[in-house]
């Protein structure tokens, strides 16, 4: 027989395939899983915080998303405005630049009372201030005369001051003077800036007579009495015109004033003694400048060696480098320029080398002048190689040549009897906007003279009519020189006679 069934201490289990209990119900009949119906009521409340702590999580990371989500929207919808308001900007100053230079090209169509009396301030002054750096005199004042039709204007002594400068640059005393009585008729007091600016109009053109009327005017004046800038502006003009003994009777008068020079009229007179070879003149200043406790600067020092240097006193030009860097004078590209064209022209080519290489060293910048220097010097020694390399790094450096650039290149081709480079320079010209001047064509008229070519040195009177440059005493001296030489002694050396002597205004 077989034995009885055992029966278990524990209930029936379902069937693992029976997920539900058929046998336990909630009151509202709502069948549970068997597994939770049979957990006990600790490890139910901890499922029902996992639950709740799993939709806590997820409600938290379904906000930063959204949040996320509403930033980028927020950023996106940000830069779009962004985009659009450059775009609209970019759109209104690309307008308004274009209406300020289309005012500007045609202010010079204007004449003053006939233009609007509504033109923007801004692109009116931008205009003037061109026009003034530039130089260029009679367009600023048709400028200054639209600006003061306008509603907007009103006297300002800078501005007058400004073009009575400007003026006096151009050589033109009577406009500035004419300026000047304006600026007083618009109520504007004359200043000592004012004063000043008139006085140096008149005394660059050489009128020092009435620049000398205008100081004693300025003596009497109230609030306008002459300084040492006035007085300064006063003896560099003199100077330039070698006018020695107005300087002395200006120095007398300044200490007679109690107006003690600076260093700016000390370094003038250094300058100007140096230039005119007054060395002795020159040494007094120095001294003087020193014992009124008036220390010497940069421009002290570049003034000296210039002096001494180019009169081929290399020595002592030496010897006052040492001592003014030995005084804590520290030197400035325009010293090491000196040197190098003091060096070149004394044929110191072991020297120059030096000041090259220790430029080099210590990473001073070539300048045009440095550049010009340098291309002179091997073009005096022949060195056509060198000179042709350094003017292909000056073109590589991206400095431009000018007139000084060209004309020692010319120079140096007439003297090796290289007519085809010649031609090379003025194919160079033809190519660019370099301003020439009477200097260049001298040099022109030279090289084509001595290498024999005097067909092509005629026809430099044509280019120079077409430049509008008209000849000058070396031009037709230069080129009768070369006539005779070769033995030519026909109409066109009468024309260039009569040209030289100012009887003559016709070309051929």
């Amino acid at each position: 027989m077989a034995a009885a069934p055992v029966a278990s201490p524990f209930p029936a289990l379902p069937s693992p395939s029976s997920p539900l209990s058929t046998s336990t119900r909630r009151p509202h009949g709502r069948a549970f899983p068997l597994a939770a119906a049979a957990a006990s009521p600790r490890e139910q409340q901890q499922q029902q915080r996992s639950a709740r702590a799993a939709a806590g999580a997820g409600e938290s990371r379904r906000r930063r998303e959204e949040e996320q989500a509403e930033a980028e929207a927020e950023e996106f919808e940000r830069q779009r405005k962004e985009e659009v308001n450059r775009k609209i900007a970019s759109r209104k100053a690309l307008s308004i630049i274009l209406r300020r230079e289309a005012t500007k090209a045609v202010l010079d169509k204007r004449e003053p009372g006939k233009g609007t009396r509504r033109l923007l301030p801004r692109t009116v002054l931008e205009a003037l201030h061109d026009r003034v750096a530039a130089l260029r005199w009679e367009s600023a004042l048709k400028v200054f005369e639209l600006m003061r039709d306008q509603v907007w204007y009103r006297p300002y002594v800078g501005i007058y001051i400004k073009l009575i400068t400007m003026l006096g640059k151009c050589k033109q005393p009577g406009k500035a003077h004419e300026l000047f009585q304006a600026m007083v008729d618009e109520g504007c007091a004359p200043n000592l800036e004012s004063y000043t600016a008139l006085v140096s109009a008149y005394s660059r053109s050489g009128s020092f007579g009435r620049a000398f009327a205008l100081l004693d005017q300025m003596k009497a004046t109230p609030g306008c009495r002459p300084d040492v800038q006035t007085y300064s502006i006063l003896i560099k003009s003199c100077l330039h015109a070698y006018d020695f003994d107005k300087v002395k009777d200006l120095l007398e008068d300044m200490a007679r004033a109690g107006i003690r020079p600076n260093t700016v009229t000390y370094n003038t007179l250094i300058d100007a003694h140096g230039k005119a070879g007054r060395f002795a003149e020159m040494e007094s200043t120095l001294l003087e400048m020193l014992s009124e406790d008036c220390k010497p600067d940069v421009w002290t020092m570049n003034s000296t060696l210039r002096a001494f240097g180019s009169s081929g006193q290399i020595e002592t030009m030496e010897s006052c480098y040492e001592k003014f860097q030995a005084s804590g004078i520290s030197p400035n590209i325009k010293t090491y320029n000196i040197l190098l064209d003091s060096y070149g022209k004394a044929k110191m080519y072991e020297k120059m080398g030096a000041v090259m290489e220790y430029m080099q060293k210590y990473y001073y910048s070539w300048t045009i002048v440095t550049y010009n220097v340098v291309i002179d010097a091997f073009g005096r020694a022949g060195d056509l190689e060198q000179m042709e390399y350094i003017f292909r790094l000056m073109k590589s450096d991206r400095i431009k040549p000018n007139c000084v650039t060209l004309c020692s290149l010319i120079r140096a081709y007439g003297r090796a009897d290289q007519v085809k480079k010649i031609d090379t320079v003025l194919r160079v010209v033809e190519n660019s906007d370099i301003t020439l001047d009477i200097v260049f064509f001298n040099c022109l008229v030279d090289a084509y003279g001595r290498v024999g070519r005097l067909a092509e040195m005629w026809d430099v009177l044509n280019m120079m009519k077409e430049e509008q440059i008209r000849p000058d005493k070396v031009t037709c001296t230069t080129m009768i020189k070369w006539f005779l030489i070769k033995g030519i002694d026909d109409h066109r050396v009468q024309y260039l006679r009569d040209l030289k002597d100012g009887r003559s205004t016709d070309n051929k």
